[in-house]
């Protein structure tokens, strides 16, 4: 087999932002054939088909009829966060492997039952969490473990997005969904990002979780107001003592020099490192203000091809793919590829521990929340903390807790 067909469920706003540049102009581009696409939107539907000339009998509303009428070897799941599960588990059952774009899923029953899916099926699933990909990620990781800065004992990070990525009055709004910000928050969108690369660095067990949410800047926007949380803190403790703070969110003022500024620093017993991940080196100065351009996610070559880890991170997945189809890939590597940290399994429980803990936290200046005092600020919610183990438990019984926290 020298092509995998694939299959694409959902061509939305992160086709046509990363992955339609992966699939037709790539390099990875020659180890795929789009054969068909399934989404319920048929203008998104009409026009990713259209534009690479996808033919009218492989145009699909429901994925479920792609997947019973076309002959398949992979699917990529591009669905909204919260519906991830049911589209992989379809396709995996029916003998295909899978991407999907982070997170896993929403929740940890959800990727509990993806990851057993793929189990059951002999199957590969792989989350494309591309900033593991992004070198200075990897240079961090590779230095960590081999013991270079001792033990992490404190770390922050934070990835900031300015205000016109959730404001809903911008005259072309950053999100398809005008209620994005709304329906999402920080946490779901970008905190996991952070939380995945610190513990693909760290590979720790987080243990509890405690969230703090800001809604003072989102709700004030006119002339229509969004109810969601301008900026989350989520602290993580993890086994062994180690905290660590990720603040996200998206009220930056937009005259900031990049779209999302973000960086980290990880203080350890042997040592301090930070990641200046805002500044990936290209500085730009012209008439509409100064800013940085990030090549190493995205880089638009002279002719027409994208490069940048934004495009290998789902391209190493699908040769993964191809190799594993031709009986080319080692038990070795199958195994890590099922491994729960890889597959996202850890960051999905911290950001469910996280949108739970705000849920079920104190909010304004109303009362005493888990020892935090009265006259906490008008929206400002204080989480309570969040056990990791008994969230596990109470959503996945004993046994198959007891799989992920040993």
């Amino acid at each position: 087999m020298e092509k995998l067909r694939l299959g694409i469920i959902g061509v939305g706003s992160v086709v046509r932002e990363i992955y339609r540049h992966l699939y037709f102009h790539s390099d990875y581009s020659r180890l795929l054939d789009i054969v068909a696409v399934a989404d319920p939107n048929e203008a998104f539907r009409a026009a990713f088909c259209d534009m690479y000339n996808i033919p009218p009998q492989r145009q699909f509303a429901d994925y479920a009829d792609m997947l019973a009428a076309v002959d398949l070897d992979a699917v990529q799941v591009n669905t909204p966060d919260h519906i991830h599960a049911a589209p992989t588990i379809a396709a995996l059952e029916a003998g295909l492997d899978v991407v999907v774009p982070k997170p896993t899923a929403a929740t940890i029953a959800d990727a509990h039952a993806m990851i057993h899916a793929a189990q059951k099926a002999g199957r590969l699933l792989a989350i494309d969490f591309h900033k593991r990909e992004d070198p200075r990620i990897q240079q961090c990781k590779a230095r960590y473990q081999s013991g270079r800065y001792g033990q992490l004992q404190s770390t922050t990070w934070y990835m900031l997005d300015k205000l016109s990525v959730a404001d809903p009055n911008e005259e072309t709004p950053f999100f398809a969904s005008p209620n994005f910000a709304e329906v999402n928050t920080p946490i779901s969108f970008l905190t996991v990002h952070m939380c995945d690369a610190l513990m693909q660095i760290v590979n720790l067990m987080p243990v509890e979780v405690r969230a703090t949410g800001y809604s003072q800047k989102l709700p004030a926007l006119t002339p229509r107001p969004v109810k969601g949380y301008d900026l989350c803190d989520t602290e993580i403790r993890f086994r062994g003592g180690a905290l660590a703070h990720i603040i996200t969110g998206w009220h930056l003022p937009n005259t900031a020099h990049a779209t999302t500024v973000q960086s980290s620093r990880l203080i350890c017993t042997d040592g301090m490192v930070d990641l200046d991940l805002d500044k990936p080196g290209y500085h730009e100065l012209h008439p509409d203000g100064i800013s940085e351009v990030n090549p190493l996610f995205l880089n638009f070559e002279h002719d027409g091809s994208v490069t940048g880890y934004g495009i290998s991170s789902p391209g190493r997945m699908y040769q993964k793919f191809l190799a594993y189809r031709n009986g080319q890939l080692s038990s070795e590597e199958v195994a890590q590829m099922a491994d729960p940290m890889r597959l996202g399994f850890f960051t999905t429980l911290v950001c469910q521990a996280a949108e739970d803990s705000l849920r079920e936290g104190q909010t304004g200046a109303d009362g005493v929340a888990d020892g935090v005092t009265d006259g906490v600020t008008d929206g400002v919610t204080v989480g309570r903390p969040i056990d990791l183990r008994s969230l596990c438990v109470r959503q996945l019984g004993e046994d198959a807790a007891g799989q992920y926290l040993g």
